[in-house]
């Protein structure tokens, strides 16, 4: 198990926890200080968890063995056929998409996948999309419109990949395009962010009639590194730019950017994949039950309400 640096305390009893069991040999001299240490170490962290900064929430969501869509689909769905391909240029392994089966209910998964090692993160483009990726989206967007499927997106992406190529191909105008198109998509969408949250990459397959963030995750216009770079010209003050710009789940429910927080297990999602996926996949069955009582003109309506809605204009 890796521990982020808040995590030390709890590593550092864990580690002698784990020590005392080696010596113990299965007698029984050392288990009441082993079960005292276990105690102490379960109200630690209830107490470092239940009072985390934004920046802390920031790094749970980064956590390298927290669980990625692919994790999700595998534990969630009863079956899963990806699809591949945007039909103009290449096939996007950043962005995951296919047809599944969950709870019974068949829906079309779109999600942004990390990598686990270096060559995995490579492989992935570290989640980042290309446009060949949101095109891939679209297109199956497309699809599941035209046979009346639910589009479930799951969202985790430092951002939209910024490289020159990636302008060259139209990045800003695949994003524009699927924001477009699922103003009006005529099939109910839920979206789930399970990690990262940044800025356009995020928000061009983010677009759902409802939005939910799990416990530890985050979501903005822009990362708080990048947020210090341009304020303070450095990095430095990236924990004072996470707490201004309000990006965890509790600030989005607070601001009604979100309709609802999916709760971890204690220390995060990477703690219990099962625990968390189930958390998941009750979110969706029953966000699945709501939206498809409702007609193709009120899921328009009501997608288009909800982001008409957010912010704050005047008009002179």
């Amino acid at each position: 198990m890796q521990y982020l640096e808040f995590e030390q305390p709890i590593a550092d009893l864990e580690k002698k926890i784990e020590e005392l069991n080696e010596l113990s040999l299965g007698d029984e001299v050392l288990k009441p200080e082993i079960d005292r240490l276990r105690k102490k170490a379960d109200q630690l962290r209830e107490s470092i968890f239940s009072n985390l900064t934004r920046w802390q929430r920031v790094q749970l969501a980064r956590h390298p063995e927290r669980p990625y869509t692919l994790d999700y689909i595998d534990l969630i769905t009863e079956e899963f056929v990806e699809l591949h391909g945007d039909r103009y240029f290449a096939d996007d392994k950043a962005m995951v998409c296919g047809l599944a089966r969950i709870d019974g209910n068949n829906v079309m998964i779109i999600g942004q996948q990390k990598g686990r090692d270096t060559k995995m993160r490579q492989y992935r483009n570290f989640g980042m999309a290309n446009p060949e990726g949101y095109r891939k989206a679209f297109r199956l967007m497309q699809v599941a419109e035209k046979f009346g499927i639910p589009v479930i997106t799951f969202l985790d992406t430092p951002g939209a990949f910024p490289g020159l190529e990636a302008e060259q191909r139209g990045q800003a105008e695949a994003i524009a395009k699927n924001l477009k198109l699922m103003a009006t998509l005529e099939v109910p969408i839920i979206t789930i962010v399970i990690g990262e949250g940044a800025s356009g990459g995020a928000l061009g397959i983010g677009m759902g009639n409802e939005l939910y963030m799990m416990e530890n995750t985050w979501y903005s216009v822009i990362s708080p590194e990048s947020c210090s770079s341009i304020l303070w010209k450095t990095w430095e003050f990236k924990e004072q730019a996470a707490s201004a710009l309000k990006l965890t789940a509790k600030d989005l429910l607070e601001l009604k950017i979100i309709d609802g927080v999916i709760a971890e297990p204690l220390g995060g999602a990477h703690r219990d994949y099962k625990k968390s996926a189930e958390a998941v996949k009750n979110q969706i069955v029953k966000s699945l039950k709501r939206l498809k009582k409702m007609s193709t003109k009120k899921l328009i309506e009501q997608r288009v309400g909800k982001y008409s809605a957010m912010g704050v204009w005047k008009e002179a």
